[in-house]
């Protein structure tokens, strides 16, 4: 198992909700833990412990990673915090490519500062070759946009900070 499979699988089962999965094979045995998230807002984190055997092939050298689905906001003072508790996050409902603009040489669906009402569309998302276009759910003006355009994003990941109106 290389280390994309085994974060996309740590990934897989925190959004699945299991709280723990062990699997054991001839050569190796990963156990994966997942702590369910205490808040509404909050994303349960995930570590993973991986047993190689002791006989590995030449150049390979045994590597163990924590890999945690959260971002670090214990590093952001509380007052970012309480100031970004009035915005609405407005998330991604798939996983997919994050695209700010419908083509590389129109101008962006929505800027810092625009106003946005329910229905308008505020951005792309190119799941399995469709281009799905997602729109507004909430009335209000773009705070801050979360994620660079054309990089992947996951399901339920936040895309915009919406100051409701």
């Amino acid at each position: 198992m290389t280390i994309t499979e085994i974060q996309d699988l740590i990934k897989f089962i925190a959004k699945a909700g299991v709280t723990e999965v062990e699997i054991e094979k001839q050569d190796f045995k990963i156990t994966i833990k997942s702590e369910m998230p205490k808040k509404k807002k909050g994303l349960g984190e995930a570590e993973a412990t991986i047993q190689l055997p002791m006989a590995m092939p030449s150049g390979m050298a045994p590597v163990a990673h924590a890999v945690s689905d959260s971002a670090s906001t214990a590093d952001q003072p509380a007052a970012n915090d309480s100031e970004e508790d009035k915005y609405v996050t407005v998330k991604s409902p798939m996983i997919g490519t994050f695209y700010r603009r419908p083509s590389p040489d129109k101008e962006a669906f929505v800027d810092v500062g625009d106003s946005t009402k329910v229905g308008d569309t505020i951005c792309v998302i190119e799941a399995m070759k469709l281009f799905n276009e997602i729109e507004s759910e909430i009335t209000g003006k773009i705070v801050k946009i979360l994620v660079e355009d054309n990089s992947p994003v996951e399901y339920d990941q936040p895309l915009f900070l919406v100051d409701p109106a």
